[in-house]
């Protein structure tokens, strides 16, 4: 399918555009939000009812995604203008039977396919050259090869499912005695395939960043616009916690925004490094939309080396900082939006040659995660006027809280994010802590907590 040629079709089209979602979340939701500004008829697809992007949604349906035949019903009865995956747990082969008969899948069936499969990605990576850790693939059956396979690339290292995401099947083996239970997490706690796992040598990295790219229609043709990079940090049970990005990337490159070191040179070198190696494994995916490329950036005697990590081909959490850093309408939901229907992207700057988007002023993002005591139906909230002194807050309207009950891992349900802007990165990102550690939860007869998650934080320093 020629993605131009659908994306030129499309943007003539009248109004409404048809969009069916499958996935239905905090950050589909912001795709709908972004949708109601311009007219569009929105179908939203999910596992339980009242998902957050149902709620601003025209139709909802409720279904497991893993099975092929209800995705297909609900393609062939919407007959909408576009289809949006925005969750991994999908039947991605039907997504490639869909978008054989003429559907158009964004960013494309094959990209949504190779980026929920850790093998498939790594490959297409190594082929656009840019380098990674070390690591290699073992089935998670036999403890012995999986023990060898762990040594061979050596200690420490990060285990991973090979078909999951957000933290699901991940463990950091720090030693000998982690490898079985990081076997038996990938084994038994992956969201899509726990039969293979990938193990990556640790990497020493000085920041975590996300290029939020957007690959959309450019004079006719397909072309790649970048916010800044988006600096992030996880919690050690390896999902999203807090991330934040500035006008001046020397806030936070190539060390951290909690670094006392600042080199302008540095900086511009590292940034321009980041958008060189997401255009590249962007481009080798194709399609259009956002897509969210996870990247460790380091320095060594004074020279930068970017090393890719995952490809997301959909918004991505830590982009959320975009719906207070950018001008309205072109938050990452909405630069998805507008890539998936031929609108125009627009760019303030160019650097290196790559179009950028620049934020409004220094903000961050913190998870708002449900405590461990609360789950359940009935979620309310208190302590919002005072988190509302630091941060702007965005409650995701989700009915219940859960947490995984896996043996080795512990993934509190995401309930929304606090967002901060600040005089630089660092203000920011303390300011969106405190909000975020200020609201109380409780669901049923649970006491009110509060989260007490504080592993990387800047306010606990």
């Amino acid at each position: 399918m020629d993605t131009a040629s659908v994306l030129r079709e499309l943007s003539g089209k009248a109004r409404p555009l048809k969009v069916v979602m499958f996935g239905a979340g905090e950050l589909g939701r912001e795709i709908f939000r972004e949708a109601r500004r311009s007219w569009y008829e929105l179908v939203a697809v999910d596992r339980y009812q009242g998902s957050p992007a149902a709620r601003v949604a025209d139709r909802e349906y409720v279904f497991d995604m893993l099975n092929g035949d209800a995705v297909r019903h609900v393609v062939e009865t919407e007959e909408p203008d576009v289809v949006i995956p925005e969750i991994e747990a999908i039947d991605t082969e039907e997504l490639l039977e869909l978008e054989r008969d003429g559907w158009f899948v964004v960013p494309n069936a094959e990209a949504a396919r190779v980026c929920m499969d850790r093998k498939l990605l790594r490959e297409r990576i190594a082929e656009q050259g840019v380098p990674t850790s070390p690591y290699t693939f073992v089935e998670t059956g036999d403890p012995e090869d999986y023990r060898e396979a762990v040594l061979d690339v050596g200690l420490p290292a990060v285990s991973k499912a090979v078909m999951s995401s957000s933290g699901k099947g991940s463990h950091y083996v720090h030693d000998e005695d982690d490898v079985e239970a990081a076997r038996l997490a990938a084994k038994n706690e992956a969201r899509g395939r726990g039969d293979v796992a990938v193990i990556e040598g640790f990497v020493d990295f000085d920041v975590e960043v996300t290029a939020i790219t957007t690959r959309h229609l450019v004079d006719g043709g397909m072309g790649v616009t970048f916010a800044k990079p988006v600096w992030q940090y996880q919690t050690g049970k390896g999902d999203y916690h807090g991330s934040g990005h500035s006008p001046d990337v020397a806030d936070y490159l190539p060390w951290g925004p909690d670094s006392d070191r600042r080199d302008e040179e540095l900086a511009a070198e590292a940034e321009e490094r980041v958008y060189d190696a997401a255009e590249g494994i962007v481009e080798a995916l194709g399609g259009a939309g956002v897509f969210g490329v996870e990247l460790f950036v380091k320095e060594a005697g004074g020279e930068v080396e970017v090393l890719a990590n995952e490809v997301s081909p959909r918004p991505h959490d830590t982009g959320m900082v975009t719906y207070l850093s950018h001008r309205p309408g072109l938050s990452e939901g909405g630069l998805h939006l507008r890539a998936v229907t031929g609108r125009e992207v627009p760019f303030d700057e160019e650097v290196g040659g790559h179009r950028i988007l620049r934020p409004l002023h220094p903000a961050a993002s913190h998870a708002l995660k449900a405590p461990g005591e609360v789950e359940g139906y009935g979620l309310r909230y208190r302590g919002l006027a005072e988190a509302e002194r630091y941060a702007e807050l965005y409650l995701f309207d989700k009915p219940f809280a859960y947490h995984s009950k896996g043996e080795h891992v512990t993934c509190e349900e995401r309930m929304g994010v606090a967002l901060a802007r600040g005089h630089d990165l660092e203000e920011a990102v303390r300011l969106s802590e405190s909000a975020a550690h200020a609201v109380e939860m409780r669901a049923g007869d649970t006491d009110w907590s509060a989260q007490d998650e504080d592993e990387g934080h800047f306010a606990t320093r």
